[in-house]
């Protein structure tokens, strides 16, 4: 059976004392072993990484920049065979692993443009004879604790902009679908960058603790669910570390009476089911405005769901594909059983659906007259599980979305432009779509939300990145005379 290892300074490493299975989510088969570092291990690579950085920090901008763009290009020329590795340990239908590596694209393509982020600024004459300037220095080693449901886009959101500050990478992919990390190291590394900058280690706690204890690693960037993200903030942040740590969500998408119901049904359906539901920017709350509207949905969510095409991602008809593991499978089917006890309607009931194989497929649910503080409602499910919430007015709506502890992204449906322009300002989530069911923001600018979703001030990729993976530093100057030479005690004057 194939073990899948270690990457680093080149080479695939690692003791194979303790491994992880990695199965395929559309058969149930085990496909291959993963390695788990140890503590000690850990350090190595470290220590490894500290080694390369120093020289990739001071290698010139421009080239580091060529390495971005031929990065850019490979991905561009491999990105079928990339999907297929995507496929084959995530399960994710193809066209959607070519979309993962698409909007990854995005974000090296805006780091290639490291020439003009990391210029400084400067102010002539502050004082007599007095310039002042700033400089933008890379941090050193960072880490990068990435999640299964983007193998690809979430690694370069992270790696892109943390290589062209000038830093290296420690990436510790999830253990559930490890291989796509190796692929972008090895890609990197043909793009020219020098072995050692990037630096791939699987494992599971004890490896990620290890880069969050290390001293060695001044950042750490993290996606996944909110209680992990709050521990790995409070132990990275405890060891002085800058951490980035995006948690989970709660999506809701409210749709108005004035709203194109039919585009709003297809969004709805596309947003709640693409991907298995298994991604942070999923939505999860149909919030409908009035009776009518509800009533006009769910009739319509109804209709689109029947026609669903659900199998192996390899499958070209297939438009969803497995979940990640069986037990998760298990546990987002418990939320759908369980809604009834709780007083809600279970419309569409996608844990009776049946499929060949030992695959960890399921169907699609729809969920109505959902309320707050029943289960289906507060938990991030992270699966093909739609609920909706019944409520009278925009008020309500918006009351409803704002009481929530997640507050990554959000969306209204509506004609109205006031409506759309107050919704901008009355809501408090990070990532706000008008008529846009999924408002991940392009590479151009920064991807993160609010409260229960995000632990840091920095959001991901974008112009934050480029402040998070760099120092500032101001420097002072002023070259005097000789004849100019004084001693003065007092505090430093600006005029």
């Amino acid at each position: 059976m194939e073990v899948i290892r270690h990457h680093v300074a080149g080479e695939a490493t690692g003791s194979t004392e303790r491994t992880g299975p990695v199965f395929d989510p559309a058969t149930g088969e085990q496909r291959a072993e993963v390695t788990f570092a140890s503590s000690a291990e850990v350090d190595a690579v470290i220590a490894t990484a500290v080694e390369a950085q120093r020289a990739w920090a001071a290698t010139g901008l421009v080239r580091r920049a060529d390495v971005l763009f031929r990065m850019r290009q490979l991905l561009v020329e491999r990105a079928d065979e990339l999907a297929a590795v995507i496929t084959s340990e995530h399960g994710k239908v193809i066209a959607d692993a070519k979309g993962e590596i698409s909007r990854g694209i995005e974000n090296v393509e805006f780091a290639s443009g490291l020439v003009n982020l990391l210029k400084g600024e400067h102010a002539t004459q502050v004082a007599s004879g007095v310039d002042v300037h700033t400089l933008k220095q890379p941090v050193g080693v960072v880490g990068a604790i990435t999640p299964f449901n983007f193998p690809v886009m979430v690694p370069l959101w992270m790696a892109a902009s943390a290589i062209a500050c000038g830093n290296a990478v420690i990436l510790k992919p999830s253990e559930k679908d490890p291989s796509s990390a190796v692929f972008l190291a090895r890609l990197w590394e043909e793009a020219g960058l020098p072995a050692g900058v990037l630096n791939v280690v699987h494992g599971d706690k004890e490896a990620v603790d290890a880069i969050l204890d290390s001293p060695q690693v001044g950042a750490v960037s993290f996606v996944g669910s909110t209680p992990i993200a709050r521990s790995i903030y409070e132990r990275a942040a405890g060891n002085g570390k800058r951490v980035q740590a995006l948690g989970g969500a709660k999506n809701h998408m409210i749709v108005m009476p004035d709203a194109d119901l039919d585009g709003a049904a297809d969004a709805a359906v596309s947003a709640a089911y693409g991907s298995a539901g298994e991604r942070c920017m999923a939505i999860s709350v149909l919030v409908a405005v009035g009776a009518e509207t509800a009533d006009a949905l769910v009739a319509k969510v109804t209709e689109r769901i029947g026609n669903l095409r659900i199998g192996p991602g390899t499958d070209p008809a297939s438009e969803m594909g497995p979940l990640i593991t069986r037990e998760h499978r298990e546990k987002v089917a418990s939320y759908v059983t369980g809604a009834p006890a709780e007083g809600a309607t279970v419309v569409v009931d996608g844990t009776v659906q049946e499929f060949d194989g030992d695959g960890y497929f399921i169907g699609v649910s729809l969920v109505d007259h959902v309320k707050p503080g029943m289960k289906v409602y507060s938990d991030e499910i992270f699966g093909p599980v739609l609920s909706v919430v019944r409520v009278d007015s925009y008020d309500e709506a918006v009351a409803l979305v704002n009481a929530n502890s997640f507050a990554n992204g959000t969306a209204i449906f509506t004609r109205d432009g006031g409506t759309a322009r107050r919704f901008e300002l009355d809501i408090q989530v990070g990532m706000v779509g008008i008529n846009v069911p999924l408002p991940v923001p392009i590479g151009a600018f920064s991807f993160g939300g609010w409260k229960q979703s995000l632990f840091g001030d920095s959001h991901i990729y974008g112009p934050e990145s480029i402040h998070f993976y760099t120092r500032s530093k101001v420097v002072t100057t002023r070259w005097p005379l000789p004849s100019e030479s004084q001693i003065d005690l007092g505090f430093p004057s600006n005029h």
